[in-house]
């Protein structure tokens, strides 16, 4: 029934739409995105979209706010035009970040953010690699809630991983890099992490033996690289010989380019292409595997009405 889907794509990041419409056989419909003179964004949908199982797809990437705008805005117009279903993909959903209330008056900006996409038309979203599990509860509306690990751990399979450890970051993010140790076959050890401001942390030691080892660094997404750098300070202090990252979302705002690529001890750095990536935002030694085929085929299956589980449950019970 892929003759029934309908896809659109806002400007954050077309060739993962293209992509995904490439493996689902049917065309990217087109989107005209215009603005007005009082800077205000008007969108218009190119295609029909009544009685039609509608997708729109924009990750929340810089510039997070207007992107978020597109987004809301093409959401209330497929509703307007009477489709059946409308799903937003979002392959990176930046506000999960903000899922607690960590200081006074402050906004829980992830739990907005879901209101919003729900007020404006969504009836359901398909993301990836949300920062907190508990950020999927913020939504009113269903959540596949896709992972990278197994599509980064098989950019590992084809190497040398002797005496390799498995690091995450913080003990918060273990349960996934014990996962995606549990794929490769290998140990894992983390960092002691303290969070001090959105670009400074302190991680006071590793727990786990990592002398004389390679090790993989997990972790969800690399922004300003900050916390990174931090750890691969600690780990050098560690006696580790061989360092590569793999990351789901690899933003490299801000001084990380500059931060990784002046690091000499990592050998490689693996990321998807959740986010769009520029000359100036590309490591040198950064390598990207592709989550297109894994979006395609959770907006296939949704649309025949197949379980979406399995894509992301190793239990053969899911499938």
């Amino acid at each position: 029934m892929t003759d029934e889907i309908t896809v659109f794509s806002a400007s954050a990041h077309p060739e993962f739409a293209e992509r995904m419409c490439e493996l689902l056989g049917v065309e990217l419909s087109p989107t005209r995105i215009t603005r007005f003179s009082n800077d205000c964004l008007r969108v218009q949908l190119g295609a029909n979209c009544r009685r039609k199982d509608v997708y729109i797809v924009q990750p929340l990437v810089p510039p997070v706010q207007e992107h978020l705008v597109e987004l809301l805005l093409m959401l209330d117009a497929a509703r307007g035009a009477s489709a059946n279903h409308i799903t937003a993909v979002i392959p990176h959903f930046a506000y999960a970040r903000s899922d607690k209330k960590d200081d006074s008056r402050i906004s829980i900006g992830a739990r907005l953010v879901a209101d919003m996409l729900h007020a404006a038309g969504a009836t359901r979203v398909i993301t990836m690699t949300l920062h907190s599990e508990q950020v999927h509860g913020f939504f009113s509306v269903p959540v596949d809630h896709l992972t990278a690990i197994r599509e980064l751990a098989s950019a590992f399979r084809d190497k040398d991983l002797s005496d390799t450890v498995v690091v995450s970051p913080d003990f918060g993010y273990a349960k996934v890099a014990s996962e995606f140790a549990r794929l490769l076959d290998l140990p894992v050890a983390a960092g002691s992490k303290r969070r001090l401001g959105d670009d400074t942390v302190v991680i006071d030691r590793i727990v786990g033996d990592v002398e004389g080892k390679r090790v993989i660094i997990i972790d969800d997404e690399i922004a300003t690289a900050g916390s990174m750098i931090e750890l691969i300070g600690k780990l050098r202090e560690e006696g580790v010989r061989e360092i590569s990252i793999a990351t789901t979302h690899g933003l490299f705002t801000g001084k990380a380019v500059a931060r990784l690529d002046a690091e000499p001890d990592i050998g490689r750095i693996v990321s998807t292409d959740t986010v769009p990536l520029t000359g100036e935002r590309t490591p040198q030694r950064l390598e990207v595997c592709s989550v297109a085929p894994l979006f395609a085929e959770a907006v296939r299956r949704h649309n025949r009405g197949e379980s979406v589980s399995s894509l992301f449950s190793d239990d053969p019970e899911y499938g």
